[in-house]
């Protein structure tokens, strides 16, 4: 077929035509860019003149044979021309499929693709890339020799492979349609023939061919009756001119497949010929595998049928043996002589072990046939149930079966099986019911029951394992298992339980393989398992990875500033599977243990800042976190306050006064002077150049930061040594009246324990020590008011003076107090 083009302006006119003469009234088939129109059926055909389209036709019943592609206007429309209609190649080898095509726009993406297999496209009606097809995956390739011609090659051909094939591209506005036929391919055994050519009376030359392509450098193998001829690689051979040989060639690599022997002269030369090439029969029934020969001399010597893979069962493995003489095959082998020149060979009862080539061999006085030349192969096969059709329920599955083998006989009866018991009303090779899970059927050959077809089972609930089945480290390999028990085998899907109601499929294996093993594969997995009888759902097993304990993480808790006498948390956590113990540590002093990672401190102290830190353990291992630094906040603690230089101040010297406070942050010092309202100076220190005795009074240092205030309160005089603050002068304070007081008891205790002297006696004083002093003591503690700076400043006062004279004699005392005698005055003043 061909297609005309005749253009007006913006209109052109198509006409189908073939030179062959085309039967009465015929109708036509359009395509338009690979796609069929379906309203057209003449011959002719009137469109848009549009330089990206192209068009094809056919004749209606011979869809197979279009037209080529043609442009409407120009050469770059949209087309795809396939190079071959129709490709023949041998099983075994490799094939090339070849196209051209162009498009208007630029080409974002091309693919070969099959129709036969649309069954496996997601989308029937969107064919897929060849390449992804479980069928050629990894056995095809594309190849792009040059821009615009693309390769489809297919090696180790199968018979399957025997369909059609056609290429597809898309652009961003456009797509390559799927209607016209592409490239047929049909795979077959190799179907050679000698052509016997006489170049003289003594030689003729013997050409091997094949309406087949060969593959590419094919060698050939060529046999002399029955023989096989050495150094004869080439499709042409020249042999003698004679009556009684015969000869037959083969592709290399293909040898079971010669062609017959043909004579080079007359028809009455040295031969056999086999009936069948190969017969395929079922297990436990009868076969008959039948040949013609013929002798150049009328009468024949000895002639039977052997097996080449027996030979190593004779005397001498390179002299075949009769296989009535086998005993494998005894009782089991008769050789039927129908008429002359024709042999049968039964074999009945037939096992899996009879799988094999069978050749037949006769001799004469002076000849006898070779034995390379193949013969007949036959192949025992055993029932199978097939499922049809089949309804998936919820409980059940309704289904349709048939009793199928490669080489299934006909006319003969089958029998069916459902759990071991014989169903008697069916005989026929279809059978239809209700399938439980865990239903077994099988069939097999009426009278020939001992060879059942293997056991078809309706799908159990899968079962699933994880191995190794202990405890899962991360990073180490696991494999999970889907195992259900079922005929036809089932296909597996992998599913991981994310919360999602639609799943994603992991893998469509049978196994689930984690070479390295992560901490984000841990969780819940399940699998399908699915045949032509149903689909089943496992249980769902938990992964669980263990690891050991990751970096812990610190923090405390509040996280902004933390003051004395708050409630502080420091947690500590850590990643880890089994979960981990924590031990918190303060510069390495443990401080709490326990699965809670928390250690919880109720009134945090200012002694309590500090550097601390965690330890995260498990069974797996142990690990320490960052060190984190607490800081407790506090206000300033009671000042001390130093004078230099502190012996006696005297007039006009210079005087240092220190102030310290123990404070976070680090506090802030004011000096004041009592009964002056305006701070005498601000900072640590506070100097006086030149001291005078209007500078003797009470002095207060004030130390404060945010959290709060503290101060201390002391006196200076001129001619008196340094007053420390109040903490200082308490103690001195509280020592001195100690001791006095002490000494003051003892004197008493002492007088006591003299006698007393006669009534009017007076006292013997020279027996008096003149060491002996009289001690007057005075302790007052009073509370002073509220000092007049702040209300808020904590004040002390501390007056001492201490002066040591002899004591006068106590007649003298009695009347007025001596000035020589011991006077200590102690006052302790506390904040309103």
């Amino acid at each position: 077929m061909a297609t005309m083009i005749h253009q007006s302006i913006s209109k052109a006119e198509l006409q189908c035509h073939s030179r062959c003469l085309l039967p009465h009234g015929p109708s036509y088939i359009w395509y338009k860019n690979g796609q069929k129109v379906r309203a057209e059926t003449s011959s002719s055909f009137l469109v848009n003149l549009y330089s990206a389209d192209s068009f094809s036709c056919a004749l209606k019943g011979h869809e197979d044979f279009p037209s080529p592609s043609q442009c409407v206007e120009g050469q770059n429309c949209n087309r795809v021309i396939h190079t071959d209609r129709s490709i023949c190649a041998f099983k075994g080898s490799s094939v090339d499929i070849s196209c051209m095509y162009s498009s208007y726009e630029s080409i974002i993406d091309g693919f070969w693709f099959s129709p036969e297999r649309s069954h496996q496209w997601q989308n029937p009606s969107q064919p897929e890339d060849l390449r992804e097809d479980s069928q050629y995956a990894g056995r095809v390739q594309i190849l792009e020799t040059e821009r615009g011609h693309s390769t489809l090659r297919i090696p180790d051909l199968r018979d399957s492979d025997s369909a059609q094939y056609l290429f597809k591209f898309k652009t961003p506005s456009f797509e390559w349609g799927s209607d016209l036929p592409g490239t047929t391919l049909t795979v077959t055994d190799p179907d050679l023939k000698v052509k016997v050519q006489v170049n003289s009376y003594e030689l003729s030359k013997l050409q091997c061919y094949t309406s087949c392509r060969l593959p590419h450098g094919s060698s050939y193998i060529w046999y002399a009756n029955g023989l096989k001829m050495a150094n004869k690689p080439f499709s042409s051979c020249s042999v003698y001119y004679g009556f009684a040989s015969s000869y037959s060639c083969a592709v290399r690599g293909h040898e079971d497949f010669p062609s017959l022997p043909v004579c080079v002269r007359d028809q009455t030369c040295n031969r056999v010929i086999y009936t069948e090439r190969s017969i395929c029969a079922p297990k436990g029934s009868s076969v008959d595998i039948s040949c013609t020969y013929n002798s150049y001399k009328v009468y024949v010597n000895s002639k039977f049928w052997f097996r080449p893979e027996r030979s190593h069962q004779g005397q001498n493995p390179s002299q075949p043996e009769d296989l009535s003489e086998d005993s494998q095959y005894a009782g089991r082998v008769q050789i039927l002589k129908t008429e002359r020149g024709h042999s049968t060979l039964r074999i009945s009862d037939l096992g899996d072990s009879d799988s094999a080539q069978y050749r037949f061999k006769f001799k004469i006085s002076s000849f006898e046939w070779g034995s390379d030349l193949p013969g007949t192969s036959l192949t025992v096969t055993a029932l199978q149930v097939q499922v049809i059709t089949s309804t998936v329920h919820q409980s059940y599955t309704y289904a349709e079966l048939k009793c199928h083998s490669g080489c299934s006989p006909a006319g003969v009866s089958y029998v069916w099986f459902k759990n071991n018991d014989k169903i008697i009303k069916e005989d026929r090779p279809l059978y239809k019911d209700q399938f439980y899970p865990g239903d077994i059927i099988s069939c097999a050959l009426k009278g020939h029951e001992n060879y059942s077809s293997p056991l078809l089972y309706a799908l159990n609930i899968p079962v699933v394992s994880v191995s190794p089945s202990d405890e899962i480290m991360g990073g180490s390999s696991v494999t999970l298992t889907c195992s259900s028990d079922a005929n036809p085998a089932a296909n597996y899907t992998w599913y991981k339980n994310d919360g999602n109601q639609k799943r994603h499929p992991l893998t469509k294996e049978r196994k689930l393989v984690f070479n390295s093993i992560q901490v984000s594969d841990s969780g819940e997995y399940n699998c399908t398992a699915e045949n032509e009888l149903g689909k089943r759902t496992s249980e769902m097993i938990s992964v669980d990875v263990k690891y050991g304990t990751k970096p812990p993480s610190v923090s405390a808790s509040p996280s902004a500033e933390i003051e004395e006498g708050s409630s502080v948390t420091l947690t500590c956590s850590s990643d880890a599977n089994p979960a981990a113990n924590y031990t918190w540590y303060k510069e390495n002093q443990t401080l709490f243990q326990g699965a809670e990672g928390s250690y919880h401190v109720t009134s945090i102290s200012s002694e309590e800042s500090g550097i601390y830190y965690c330890k995260s353990r498990n069974q797996y291992g142990e690990i320490n976190s960052t060190s984190l630094f607490v800081d407790v906040l506090y206000a300033p603690k009671l000042p001390s306050v130093s004078v230099s230089p502190s012996a006696e101040i005297e007039e006009g010297s210079s005087v240092t006064l220190t102030c310290s406070s123990d404070a976070n942050p680090a506090a802030n010092y004011t000096w004041y002077k009592e009964d002056e309202d305006s701070p005498k100076a601000s900072g640590q220190i506070f100097n006086i150049t030149d001291f005078r005795a209007e500078h003797s009074g009470s002095y207060s240092c004030g130390a404060q930061n945010k959290l709060g205030r503290s101060n201390s309160t002391f006196h200076l005089s001129v001619g008196t040594g340094a007053c420390t603050s109040r903490a200082a002068g308490i103690t001195t304070a509280v020592v001195l009246a100690v001791i006095l007081l002490s000494i003051f008891l003892l004197t008493r205790k002492k007088k006591a324990a003299k006698p007393s002297s006669e009534p009017g006696e007076p006292p013997d004083n020279s027996k008096q020590s003149p060491q002996e002093e009289l001690l007057y003591g005075n302790v007052q503690f009073s509370k002073n008011q509220a000092d007049p700076l702040s209300s808020n400043i904590e004040d002390s006062v501390v007056y001492t003076e201490v002066q040591f004279n002899s004591a006068a004699p106590r007649s003298q005392m009695s009347a007025t107090e001596d000035s020589t005698a011991l006077y200590s005055t102690l006052n302790k003043t506390r904040t309103q």
